[in-house]
């Protein structure tokens, strides 16, 4: 099945969803679900799949177990690349809202929080870094990520590259809004594109943090 784009009847459904978050919701609208939501994602990942790998797409369902909320389904549609070995990746999702892209880390264990730190230390893969996220904010693309309010332990509060010291994760994202263009084979060219300029970024982050050596969590 080649991608042509996201049908409007999927932002439909989700705003839908968003209205009425039940079972009964989902049970009368799965079928516009997996035709105008889930297949077009299934579609758009494997046009993806030769460049940048195999895709995880999500569960539509909630994990709502340690959660205030607890409606069953999520209101978008997500897919994450994370090759087994690396620090970054790469993610889509579609929703009512629209397209968004993003890439980086969004959850670092401590052993990769310490070479993080290093590497935007050092003389040289510290203003790598700085260069290439003030790249992507010139770009358009919000750099996001876990931060400390203090300066980390052990290190100089007066670091030039200090709120970049102060993250435990690191990622870029940026967004747009429905248009004619997400119904579309134009918005696959937007993800691909989107996801090509994210490559320095994590480039750097596989290079100088890479994969953790602790157990994975439960």
């Amino acid at each position: 099945m080649s991608f042509d784009g996201f049908p409007d009847d999927g932002l439909v459904f989700y705003e839908g969803l968003e209205a009425d978050n039940s079972k009964t919701f989902w049970t009368q609208h799965k079928a516009e679900y997996d035709s105008s939501v889930r297949a077009p994602m299934l579609a758009l990942l494997e046009e993806l799949a030769g460049e940048f790998g195999r895709a995880k797409v999500f569960r539509p369902y909630r994990d709502v177990r340690f959660s205030h909320d607890k409606t069953p389904y999520k209101t978008h549609q997500g897919a994450v690349i994370h090759p087994v070995g690396r620090a970054s990746a790469l993610y889509v999702q579609i929703s009512a809202d629209g397209l968004r892209v993003a890439g980086g880390c969004w959850r670092l264990e401590s052993d990769q929080v310490a070479r993080y730190r290093r590497a935007v230390s050092d003389a040289v893969q510290g203003p790598r870094l700085e260069g290439e996220t003030e790249r992507l904010a010139a770009a358009g693309w919000t750099i996001e990520g876990d931060r400390l309010v203090r300066a980390p332990s052990g290190f100089d509060a007066n670091s030039p590259r200090m709120e970049l010291l102060k993250r435990k994760s690191l990622h870029a994202s940026r967004a747009w809004e429905p248009a004619d263009w997400l119904h579309s084979a134009e918005a696959l060219d937007r993800v691909r594109q989107a996801w090509r300029d994210l490559s320095v970024l994590n480039a750097w982050l596989d290079d100088n943090v890479g994969a953790t050596t602790k157990e994975p969590r439960r």
